[in-house]
């Protein structure tokens, strides 16, 4: 999550939020013995503490008046007007609890992470963006929050921001993120890509269909929303699904 300099909550402001919240709590915090005496006594380091959330635990590190996460890779950016930078922002890291790593990308783990993510966008102005890694993306605020909590109501997978996409050296349109959901990319090939646009766009609902069904295995027919016949094909590897027009 990415603050404008000189705004990430401290520890204060973080117990603040989780009180006004009955589905968050502070599992753990190491400082709590003796909070100001740990501040003083450690500024050049990260502070942490543990949430809970729907019942799984999560760690919040570099908050103030620590240091704060490493500023992340950005390679993409929704819904803001340049990319954000580590001269103007810093860095707060939301992550699933040790115990928690081992269990990778499981859809219930990441909707409550997520979940909690926009609930630390509604409480804190000052959350300029949210950056999501294995897509390289910083998501403006609003545009997060709305496509996440309709997603996590039922709506479609967010796309542009849990993914992204790119277009190839060869003119194909290309995924970047989506191996994270279902260990596969997505690819468009010509001449389905040559409207970036229009490709983009079957992009999302291809996203949105690949993440329901959970990846694919074989290869596969369907039909678009303008009535194109579409094949789809995943490579022999099976990292990449191919997909152009029949």
């Amino acid at each position: 999550m990415l603050f404008a300099k000189g705004k990430r909550p401290d520890r204060q402001a973080i117990r603040a939020f989780a009180d006004r919240l009955p589905s968050v709590c502070i599992s753990h915090d190491p400082g709590s013995d003796d909070a100001a005496h740990t501040e003083a006594l450690w500024p050049s380091q990260q502070h942490w503490l543990e949430l809970l959330s729907d019942g799984l635990t999560f760690d919040l590190s570099g908050f103030a008046p620590g240091m704060p996460s490493p500023f992340p890779a950005l390679g993409h950016r929704f819904d803001l007007p340049a990319m954000p930078a580590s001269g103007d922002h810093e860095a707060v890291t939301l992550r699933p609890g040790p115990h928690l790593a081992a269990a990778g990308n499981i859809m219930p783990l990441m909707r409550a992470m997520l979940g909690l993510a926009c609930d630390l966008v509604r409480q804190f102005d000052d959350l300029v963006a949210v950056s999501w890694g294995p897509a390289g993306t910083a998501i403006g605020r609003r545009f997060f929050e709305s496509v996440t909590a309709a997603w996590l109501d039922g709506g479609p997978f967010p796309a542009l921001g849990l993914t992204a996409f790119i277009e190839t050296p060869d003119q194909a349109i290309e995924s970047t993120g989506l191996g994270f959901w279902i260990g596969q990319e997505l690819r468009i090939e010509p001449p389905l890509s040559a409207d970036r646009v229009a490709a983009t766009r079957l992009g999302i609902r291809l996203v949105n269909h690949l993440v329901m069904i959970g990846g694919l295995t074989e290869d596969d027919r369907i039909v678009a929303a303008d009535g194109t016949r579409l094949a789809l094909r995943p490579s022999r590897s099976r990292a990449m699904i191919s997909v152009w027009r029949e």
